[in-house]
């Protein structure tokens, strides 16, 4: 029974993890996303793989519940490196696209204040 929740929720990570991805890379900002947060659940799940291990090695409750969740420990890790991947690339846009507008403001902002020290 431990095995089947614990299936059911890697499950319900992993359907969720592509979404987020698809999310990311549309989006193409990092705004509104902590890497801080997906951080911690990658450590959760190495945390998990690490169980899946000593779980494997002790020999009990290997059943096809416990191999599908480790499929999936894998699946998820996979796809939160993704994301956190997605999130440094959109970070490093976010900053370009920050950079690019300081350059476009900063003649104006000049040829203002030129024109007010004429006056």
């Amino acid at each position: 029974m431990t095995n089947l929740l614990e299936a059911l929720m890697i499950l319900c990570f992993g359907l969720s993890w592509p979404i987020s991805i698809y999310r990311s890379y549309v989006a193409r900002t990092a705004k509104g996303k902590s890497l801080f947060f997906e951080v911690f659940l990658w450590v959760g799940y190495v945390f998990g793989i690490i169980r899946e291990f000593m779980q494997y090695f002790s020999g009990q409750g290997l059943d096809f519940l416990f191999y599908l969740g480790w499929v999936f420990y894998f699946l998820n890790i996979t796809e939160i490196t993704i994301d956190m991947l997605l999130y440094l690339r959109n970070a490093k846009l976010d900053k370009q696209r920050e950079e690019q507008l300081a350059q476009e403001l900063e003649p104006k902002t000049e040829q203002t204040t030129a024109g007010k020290e004429s006056e």
